[in-house]
């Protein structure tokens, strides 16, 4: 039991980082790479970051939460006997994509005002019912009474991430560094992106047909595009953008091995940046680790730290359900 559950845990904490620009960007970057950004420093110091406010956190937390419910909506569209599920709760999303799934959390909750104790019994039956965890991505903005609920209900934290954020500026200018061609990938390719990305980041976690399945869902979803680069015709990386609204989502970028330092992601994320600008959204959002490798590169690409997320988690236990049900 032990090992299925590190192995669970490993799933998730891989399609985490590598869905945001996590595992990715993180030793894969092109921080060494010495050509200049276009717009270089000037571009930065002209531009006119968000404060935050309830109202923003409530977008880009419900950004999330759309991508999450519409990859739990294709896994019941493409799987026969899909036992997805989602419920509104809380205020938020409750998610269920399957025993161990990564997708398998809440997502907003708080953040249409006050959690109530029975609204929290809900959000508890859902996973409980299915025998799972109950893990809720946490945005620092929600109610007070929901963290006087978990903390009533002893659940424990077991996760931080950054919320970064640059602003999408329609009249700046977005040019891919020479030699470094990026493309969006069509349906045909879904599978030669997914296996890339994952190859990327391989020498952290190894590329498993359960990770390609999940990355497939969220390739799949609606809002999503993904990207491949190329170098002298060769698939050399990919990247993610997911459009909800006005916020852009940039994850699930990673370059493999023999093309690192060669401007790859450099490419990949001006690429994005220039179709999130073209899609008219004002924000650009990614989750980082904190104090890792990816938090200082995104940071010196314009990327400044929003707020910090928090995942509270309650363990499902048989024993402790039936006594709450009698």
């Amino acid at each position: 039991m032990q090992e299925r559950s590190k192995k669970r845990w490993d799933l998730q904490r891989v399609v985490k980082w590598a869905f945001s620009m996590g595992i990715g960007e993180g030793k894969n970057t092109d921080s060494t790479v010495k050509e200049k950004e276009p717009g270089g420093c000037d571009r930065l110091r002209t531009m006119e970051y968000p404060l935050l406010t309830a109202e923003l956190a409530r977008q880009i937390e419900f950004a999330e939460a759309e991508a999450a419910v519409s990859c739990a909506d294709t896994m019941h569209e493409l799987r026969a006997g899909s036992e997805s599920a989602v419920q509104r709760v809380c205020g938020g999303f409750a998610i269920y994509c399957g025993a161990g799934s990564p997708l398998t959390q809440a997502v907003g909750l708080g953040l249409d005002g006050p959690v109530t104790s029975e609204e929290f019994d809900q959000l508890e039956e859902f996973y409980f019912s299915r025998k799972e965890p109950v893990r809720v991505e946490t945005c620092p903005m929600a109610d007070a009474s929901l963290f006087e609920l978990f903390g009533q209900r002893g659940y424990r934290v077991t996760e931080f991430s950054n919320v970064m954020a640059r602003p999408v500026c329609q009249s700046e200018e977005y040019a891919v560094p020479q030699g470094v061609e990026i493309r969006r990938a069509g349906r045909e390719e879904l599978g030669l992106w997914t296996l890339t990305v994952a190859q990327g980041f391989a020498e952290y976690f190894p590329v498993t047909q359960e990770l390609l399945d999940v990355m497939k869902m969220f390739a799949l979803s609606k809002g999503t595009e993904c990207y491949l680069a190329r170098i002298e015709g060769r698939v050399a990386g990919g990247g993610t953008l997911a459009v909800r609204g006005k916020i852009a989502g940039l994850f699930g970028a990673s370059t493999l091995p023999d093309y690192r330092r060669r401007g790859v992601q450099t490419a990949l994320l001006e690429a994005r940046l220039r179709r999130a600008a073209e899609a008219k959204c004002d924000l650009a959002v990614s989750l980082v680790q904190p104090g890792s490798a990816s938090n200082r590169n995104i940071a010196r690409r314009g990327f400044q730290t929003l707020y910090t997320r928090v995942k509270f988690e309650r363990a499902f236990l048989e024993n402790r359900v039936g006594e709450e049900r009698k």
